[in-house]
């Protein structure tokens, strides 16, 4: 079999601060340990923002490398008030923005919510807010499941919702998992909620408020204040975080000031500082740019084609969804220096690429047509207040003839309603957080039809929630007479991806030379190739190593993160010298464990300092199991086993429920004969997250190792029933109820599992076994044939076609 499917990695949904950061999914059956993986996306909140729609010519341009200012030596943060100095009006636009008020000492003008003895039940918890004097105070269940006082010490957001920050032991903040809904009445605010409605989170939860899935320095500090420092000792386990500004400020964006300042005063040697003003970062990409309409059309193009990426990668910095890498930021450099984006995985985001967990703009505006027309943000958003240029349809106007496209002619709905309002047909919203709508940046073409065909949202079923998706299709092709396609061409070719369908690698494949698509679905479709195990000489792997955009070659690298290290060391060793380091460091993780000798020659230096690198990122985020574990598995694969070791005991000792820890300490126990000390750890994570699907399987594995069959069958069967969606578990289980005899057991089993996925190489072919085994080749052989419907021209199921037409004629 050709397709190697993976347990994808699993996001849960905190709700509070952002998300949980994305944790590896373990493959305890595998033979060998995972490939570390990046296993962390740092979330934020960040502003609700509203772009626009071009219907202008694909034209799309390779993304070129943001280009800095020269560098800026000894520049340091000189704060607010002193750019005010010079520039008072935007500071007067930027006072009151989400930006400045991002964050603020608590206090009678920052703090929104009812703290006059207001309560809120949750859980059979009641909670108390209310005054001590001066402090803002609130009466909740602490980390001993007890209630006990806390004083609020910042508020964090303004608008739709604003959270609270408490002081905990260790320089720690944590945010409070009640939140106050700053909405008005008449919208159903001005009242406490919780972020995680209908659900009991007690003080064992991570996601408690007093959990690590709660933690200000790590989830939302690095985005909410200016020149942002997490300073986390690993040795002690505290936070000594620091800020220039508490909020984002002016320096947030443009960098260090003081050069600026000694060139606006002249002092010092002021004139070296003519050419740039003495600015970290030139955020010029609008100066002297017009947008006329084509009188022809009814849309605009940009007078002169934008030729960086600067304003946009800045902004990206917090309005993506994405890891942090790397602490020192140099303002003006790539993203990718500091970032790990997010790809268009199917854990975030729909198969089109609409938004589905809290996945920010970038990801989002990067996929639209107003990317590639060279739309940056600020056309759309004034950046100091962060408001709209424009009001309502007016904003889309500026590039858009509103005789043509503000008409029923274009939008068949009646002017005024909410459907003649171009957001709500380009730009809908998903709401997170409980409250807060966010519009979708992908500023995309309704596809009705997608939704009939692959499932995905669209805009008109959004509004008409009464309708199903056929009747939004219909209406759709009968006022255009046509199925208006839109700019983006990838969702069905992503959707056959992370099922397996059959003719998904060629098509993915496809996608991936095509320049015509943005470069985020290019990279998706090569980082999916990944589960079909390509070899090094596969013409999209080598393409995408060269390719212009930095998500795509750190693809390329993913994609071949299931191959052994010597076979494709010569493909990925370009990318160990990468300009980007989210390249260098998915190169080097994917050839971890590879021996010196087996590398190209002159290429050491290269892998060492990527390695490095890539340890580094892990060890800025000392604070998360996820980076201990990513530690353990790389120094597993280089078979420093008491390194790894300790670093999976740390990311357990971190967090006790941290299931995927447990799972690879149980793993490398295993690997060094040491089951017994395996099962202990794993039996201990159970005690902590009992309906842990990840953890009732590896213990079930470990029991069919010891033979303690009846034991390992319960445990697998728990697994398989705790989570259907991962076809490996029901597989596993199946060989399981075989083995013991039961093969009905195993046919109803994987007969079950296939209708949910029903590309599943290895379930399929179970089947085909056990089916065959039973006496039923006739059912076999239908299951078979869509077997070879996947792996066409397969040598296994070729033979395996002809045993069944054999046995089945009797022959």
């Amino acid at each position: 079999m050709s397709r190697k499917k993976k347990p994808r990695n699993k996001q849960a949904n905190t709700g509070a601060t952002g998300k949980i950061p994305a944790r590896a999914q373990p493959s305890a059956e595998s033979r060998n340990f995972r490939r570390p993986r990046l296993a962390w996306l740092l979330p934020i909140v960040v502003l609700l923002v509203v772009a626009v729609t071009f219907q202008v010519r694909r034209m799309l341009e390779p993304a070129r490398p943001a280009t800095a200012s020269p560098p800026m030596l000894n520049a340091k943060f000189v704060g607010a008030a002193e750019c005010a100095t010079c520039h008072a009006q935007e500071n007067a636009l930027w006072r009151g923005s989400h930006h400045q008020l991002a964050m603020q000492p608590a206090g009678d003008g920052t703090v929104l919510g009812d703290f006059n003895h207001a309560s809120f039940e949750n859980s059979g918890v009641t909670s108390s807010f209310f005054r001590n004097g001066s402090k803002f105070m609130v009466r909740t269940d602490g980390p001993d499941g007890v209630l006990h006082d806390y004083e609020i010490g910042y508020t964090f957001g303004v608008y739709p919702l604003q959270q609270y920050l408490i002081a905990t032991p260790g320089g720690r903040l944590q945010a409070l998992g009640i939140a106050w809904d700053t909405r008005s009445r008449e919208l159903g605010g001005q009242r406490w909620f919780f972020l995680y409605p209908g659900e009991k989170i007690t003080a064992r939860d991570s996601r408690h408020w007093t959990g690590i899935d709660q933690n200000w320095n790590y989830m939302c500090a690095d985005c909410h204040s200016t020149k942002l420092r997490k300073n986390y000792s690993a040795g002690t386990r505290t936070f000594s975080t620091s800020y220039s500004e508490i909020d984002v400020s002016c320096e947030a964006c443009h960098g260090p000031g003081s050069n600026h300042v000694a060139w606006a005063k002249r002092q010092g040697d002021w004139q070296t500082l003519d050419a740039t003003e003495g600015l970290t970062i030139a955020l010029d990409e609008r100066n002297g740019v017009a947008w006329p309409i084509d009188p022809a059309t009814g849309n605009a193009r940009r007078s002169s084609p934008r030729r960086s990426e600067r304003e946009i990668e800045m902004c990206a910095r917090c309005h993506a969804r994405r890891g942090e890498i790397h602490e020192d930021y140099v303002h003006g450099q790539p993203v990718g220096d500091d970032y790990r984006v997010a790809l268009l995985d199917e854990d975030h985001y729909f198969p089109d690429g609409q938004i589905k967990q809290e996945d920010y703009e970038y990801g989002s505006f990067v996929q639209s047509r107003m990317f590639h027309a060279g739309v940056t943000c600020s056309d759309c958003h004034e950046p100091h207040s962060s408001r709209l240029r424009a009001e309502g349809n007016g904003l889309c106007a500026q590039c858009h003839s509103a005789a043509k496209y503000d008409s029923p002619a274009h939008h068949f709905h009646k002017m005024g309603s909410a459907g003649a309002r171009c957001v709500e047909c380009h730009m809908p919203t998903r709401t997170y957080m409980v409250v807060d709508a966010r519009r979708d940046h992908s500023i995309r073409i309704p596809r009705p039809d997608l939704s009939v065909k692959i499932g995905t949202p669209n805009a008109c079923t959004n509004c008409h929630t009464d309708k199903p998706a056929q009747w939004a299709s219909e209406s759709v092709n009968r006022w255009y007479r046509h199925v208006p396609e839109g700019f983006q061409q990838f969702a069905e070719t992503l959707k056959a991806g992370s099922e397996g369908a059959p003719g998904a690698r060629e098509s993915l494949e496809r996608l991936v030379s095509d320049r015509e698509q943005p470069a985020i679905a290019r990279a998706t479709a090569l980082s999916m190739l990944a589960d079909y195990n390509p070899p090094a000489t596969d013409d999209a792997v080598r393409e995408g190593v060269g390719d212009d955009w930095a998500l795509v070659r750190r693809a390329s690298a993913h994609a071949l993160s299931n191959s052994e290290p010597a076979a494709i060391a010569n493909t990925l060793t370009p990318l160990l010298g990468d300009p980007v380091r989210a390249v260098r460091i998915e190169a080097a993780e994917v050839l971890a464990g590879l021996p010196a000798d087996n590398l190209p020659t002159n290429v050491g230096a290269d892998f060492s300092r990527a390695t490095d690198e890539y340890i580094d990122a892990q060890q800025l985020n000392a604070d998360r199991p996820e980076a201990h574990m990513n530690l353990g598995l790389l120094y597993a694969r280089e078979n420093h086993f008491d390194k790894a070791e300790d670093e999976l005991k740390t990311a357990l000792s971190l967090d006790p429920s941290f299931a995927p820890g447990a799972v690879n300490l149980a793993d490398l126990y295993r690997a060094q004969n040491r089951d017994e000390e395996g099962e202990r750890v794993l039996k201990d994570a159970i005690s902590r997250s009992p309906h842990d699907a990840s953890l009732e399987h590896a213990l079930g594995l470990l029991m069919v190792r010891q033979k303690r069959n009846a034991q390992a069958l319960d445990l697998l069967g728990a697994a398989a029933r705790g989570d259907p969606d991962n076809a490996r578990y029901a597989y596993v289980y199946a060989i399981a109820l075989n083995d013991a005899g039961k093969t009905t057991a195993a046919i109803e089993t994987l007969e079950s599992s296939i209708k949910a996925h029903p590309y599943d190489r290895d379930s399929l072919a179970a089947l085909v076994n056990f089916l065959e085994q039973s006496g039923d080749p006739a059912k076999a052989l239908t299951y078979a044939t869509r077997l070879e419907e996947l792996e066409p021209g397969d040598p296994q199921v070729l033979q395996m076609l002809r045993d069944l037409h054999e046995h089945s004629h009797g022959g």
